[in-house]
């Protein structure tokens, strides 16, 4: 297939890779020159805007930051729907709230394309891998022009219904726990620390016991070597987090944890943290307590 995929950060550039493992013709667009370089040096093709897609594009997969920039890559000024084939099939894989996939399926409908609302999980290792997970909703007719690009990325696609919004909302409350997990993670290494456990044994224990998490085995993991280049960045669980208090504020539900990590990783923030690996929303705990992280 010719497919486009807009945003070649950890998850894009991994799906624009395993896209082009798969035999299809990959263009990557990113505004971002070391992104479109890295992917041209793969073997595909690359552009700085949405519009530069080839024409007659038989399928774009949009893994931007949200639901804001998902409409501006695909119907914006310099925006991808020009260039796509009549029928074409729109993969949305940034997380975004329900309502607001049903508004971006609503457009994309209106103008002839399918819409498939695909938030994906696994983390950069699993996309280079084509191993993420799909929470994907919406009309057979859309899971059919997707499936030779599902195929290529994803290991599991979960096939919650026809209804857009609901593969939103599945991702939403899966980043309650990825947030919530990270958070807890970080702040029981920081205890440990503080308490003068040595930090790697403590690691040791912990992913060897019943208390471990996939979140611990992997963020503090980084956090015992000072690595805070951004895999998934703090930023990322400010904004998702604050999907989840949204979600839950329209129907009236209290979610307390979530609420508390959402503010430990504004915290993490404003403290100028923002760009950094979301483990390292260890630093809040460091700055309150002047603990000594390893690697540091």
């Amino acid at each position: 297939m010719k497919v486009g995929v807009i945003g070649l950060g950890s998850m894009g550039m991994g799906a624009a890779l395993s896209l082009l493992r798969a035999g299809h013709e990959v263009t990557g667009c990113d505004m971002r020159e070391a992104a479109r370089d890295e992917f041209a040096a793969a073997g595909g093709a690359a552009a700085a805007r949405a519009a530069d897609l080839p024409q007659g594009t038989e399928a774009v997969v949009v893994l931007v930051v949200n639901a804001a920039q998902t409409e501006a890559a695909l119907f914006g000024e310099g925006g991808a729907a020009s260039r796509l084939k009549p029928g074409a099939v729109i993969v949305s894989s940034a997380t975004m709230a329900p309502d607001a996939a049903r508004a971006l399926a609503a457009q994309a409908e209106g103008r002839g394309f399918l819409y498939l609302d695909a938030p994906v999980s696994g983390g950069a290792v699993k996309a280079r891998a084509g191993e993420m997970t799909v929470m994907g909703a919406g009309s057979e007719a859309a899971f059919a022009a997707a499936q030779p690009v599902l195929d290529a990325i994803a290991t599991k696609v979960w096939r919650l219904g026809d209804q857009v919004g609901i593969g939103a909302t599945v991702k939403v409350v899966h980043q309650l726990l990825a947030g919530v997990h990270i958070a807890v993670a970080a702040e029981a290494m920081a205890l440990g620390i503080r308490a003068g456990a040595d930090p790697q044994a403590l690691y040791d224990v912990v992913t060897s016991a019943a208390g471990n998490s996939w979140m611990f085995e992997n963020r503090m993991a980084r956090v015992l070597t000072g690595d805070d280049a951004p895999r998934s960045a703090v930023d990322i669980f400010v904004k998702d987090l604050g999907l989840v208090t949204e979600m839950a504020r329209g129907l009236d539900f209290p979610v307390p944890l979530a609420s508390q990590a959402q503010q430990l990783f504004t915290a993490a923030r404003a403290m100028g943290q923002g760009g950094k690996d979301d483990g390292f929303v260890i630093r809040v705990w460091q700055a309150m307590t002047g603990i000594k992280l390893p690697g540091e």
